[in-house]
């Protein structure tokens, strides 16, 4: 029998959805799961874009641009606008997701053996774009101890060497919600700068910031605007996860010319997916206040009720909509598997990710899971409950 490519044996599992078959178990016993472990927001996806979908005319699904609509490309100059974010429609590639955007920047950006340093916790699908692409993926550790803020430049410089091509932040932070501040993204610039490196940023959260200090993009840091790729999503801030348009923006005109090769070989992005999101642009500021004010709450929720368990520690999450806690546990990926397969209380469970899947060292966030709160309140102080029970009853728990 042939064998699979070692590039596959490689591909790590995601750490978000390798527990649904068990989750998919419990639901058959009858059990109640709550759904803390992915980011699929449960609010309502604008009525201006779920409008424009059922109101199609065109009588043929045709192809689009590989660079998609323009009309698309021009309204979201527009919206980038709002955050003194100056592109122009050429500077936007409309890519299937943000996670093509990563793959198509990797894919453009670096050669097989190309180094990329990316702080981790990090989001598990970069490691497994970098793996398609051929590069390797270099570390630098933050903590929960230390709020996940960024580590010191000698760590990054430690890691340059001349296979380094780029750095990789995710601002707001997925999974930790960590707000990268001024300086730390003026460090990173600087570092971009001296070593004429790649910075790709993957921004898809600015619309959850829930603190005083401002949203930095890397778009915005002067002297290295031919070396920014912004990776972007209308999944998170308008609940449209699965329409699947995300965007790959940058001013370096050669690198667009090469992400367009990729487009084109892949045709383009989705037709039905690119009006929905064109339409979704007209929401009214009030939709987004809602939605903010909602995240707040959750947040405040979550985090409270967290803290409130004994041997349990979160830090306050400054954007997106997630946490890193750590919990008083031997092993998370035994324990969100030992919650689905062998706990429930009352009919009812709770579903996790084990945060061992974000880093890269596999000693590392043993005791951590990643929670998103993107249930309603209700739902989240339900599944704090049943988390605290879970604690008690399972056997592999340590003592602070």
């Amino acid at each position: 029998m042939p064998h699979i490519s070692e590039r596959a044996i490689r591909m790590p599992a995601s750490p978000i959805r390798k527990l649904v078959p068990l989750a998919d178990d419990a639901k058959r016993r009858g059990v109640k799961v709550y759904h803390l472990n992915i980011g699929q927001p449960d609010l309502p996806t604008p009525q201006e874009g779920l409008d424009a979908l059922k109101t199609i005319d065109r009588t043929l699904l045709e192809y689009s641009p590989s660079d998609g609509f323009l009309s698309l490309r021009e309204k979201l100059v527009g919206y980038y606008d709002q955050y003194q974010i100056k592109l122009s429609p050429d500077d936007i590639i409309i890519t299937t997701g943000g996670s093509e955007a990563v793959l198509f920047a990797f894919m453009s950006c670096l050669n097989p053996g190309d180094e990329i340093i990316v702080p981790e916790p990090a989001y598990a699908n970069y490691m497994a774009f970098a793996i398609s692409a051929g590069a390797v993926i270099r570390t630098v550790s933050t903590s929960i101890e230390e709020g996940f803020s960024l580590p010191k430049v000698e760590q990054f410089e430690e890691l340059i060497n001349e296979r380094t091509r780029g750095i990789l932040i995710c601002n707001p932070n997925n999974p930790t919600g960590y707000l990268y501040t001024r300086k730390e993204m003026n460090r990173i610039r600087d570092l971009v700068k001296k070593y004429d490196l790649f910075l790709f940023s993957d921004e898809v959260y600015r619309e959850f910031i829930y603190t005083g200090s401002p949203y930095i993009s890397a778009c915005h840091l002067e002297g290295i605007e031919q070396n920014v790729v912004l990776i972007d999503s209308v999944s998170k801030r308008y609940s449209e996860c699965g329409i699947r348009i995300g965007a790959l923006i940058t001013k370096n005109r050669e690198l667009r010319k090469a992400v367009m090769k990729f487009c084109q070989a892949r045709l383009s992005p989705p037709l039905i997916g690119q009006i929905v999101a064109e339409a979704s642009l007209d929401v009214p500021r009030k939709y987004m206040i809602r939605t903010y004010e909602e995240y707040i709450e959750r947040r405040n929720c979550l985090i409270d009720g967290l803290n409130k368990i004994p041997g349990v520690y979160s830090p306050i999450p400054m954007g997106a909509f997630y946490t890193v806690a750590s919990l008083p546990i031997d092993d998370s990926d035994k324990f969100c598997a030992w919650c689905l397969s062998e706990f429930e209380y009352e009919g009812e469970t709770v579903m996790m990710a084990p945060a061992s899947g974000f880093y890269m060292d596999p000693t590392k966030g043993r005791n951590e899971v990643r929670i998103a709160y993107v249930l309603k309140k209700d739902d989240l102080r339900r599944a704090l409950f049943i988390l605290g029970k879970a604690l008690e009853a399972y056997p592999g728990r340590v003592t602070p």
